[in-house]
């Protein structure tokens, strides 16, 4: 007697593309290779890297001979502002001392540069203008901020990356989630953030990530 088949088993079902986590993107960043170069391995150079302690970066700039101070700019963000409404939560001048205390307390510099990522596009004005003014108290003059800002106008939703460092010209971005931005930043409301640094430089990238580094 011949076995009669059983129903095949069900495909399996992709998940909506909502919920599927993009895949990482490896782009080339002339702004990280200018960030590199500007650093003197001569000299014992600290740095501090606002986006969380990751291996990619302390081991690519602990070849380079430069110690990495790690503070998890997000997790502190989300544990400060995150129970309700975000940007609101920002208004509270208790939650934005203690962000600052737990964020700056323990980096107290001075830093011969700051790995500032795309932290800066999720703080509402007031705050990112005492946020950015920390990042000048605590940077040695000549010291540069290598930040990375979405460069779509009025976008609703901008992505929040994990940045991973491949070599010196190159990254590895790493989408955490998406979230509205604090504000729309154009490239001159940029400048104006940095009016008490020495200079603001802008590289043209064919994606919708416009790359800053600021000297102080």
């Amino acid at each position: 007697m011949v076995p009669i088949p059983g129903p095949e088993p069900p495909a399996p079902i992709a998940p909506p593309a909502s919920l599927a986590k993009p895949a990482p993107i490896s782009r080339h960043s002339p702004a990280l290779r200018q960030f590199v170069s500007s650093l003197d391995p001569s000299r014992d150079l600290r740095l501090l890297d606002l986006g969380g302690a990751n291996s990619a970066n302390i081991a690519f700039m602990t070849h380079l001979g430069t110690r990495l101070y790690s503070e998890d700019f997000f997790a502190t963000l989300e544990d400060c502002f995150g129970d309700g409404d975000f940007y609101e939560n920002q208004r509270d001048p208790a939650r934005v001392d203690s962000f600052l205390i737990q964020t700056f307390s323990d980096q107290r510099g001075p830093f011969d540069g700051a790995l500032v990522w795309d932290c800066l596009q999720f703080l509402r004005p007031s705050l990112l203008e005492r946020t950015i003014d920390h990042l000048h108290r605590v940077l040695e003059p000549g010291a540069h901020i290598l930040a990375y800002f979405y460069a779509k106008d009025r976008a609703s939703l901008v992505p929040q990356f994990q940045f991973k460092i491949q070599d010196q010209h190159s990254l590895l971005l790493e989408q955490r989630g998406e979230m509205p931005p604090g504000q729309n930043f154009t490239n001159r409301n940029i400048e104006r953030l940095f009016d008490d640094f020495a200079a603001v430089k802008f590289f043209l990238t064919r994606d919708n990530i416009r790359e800053v580094l600021v000297r102080r």
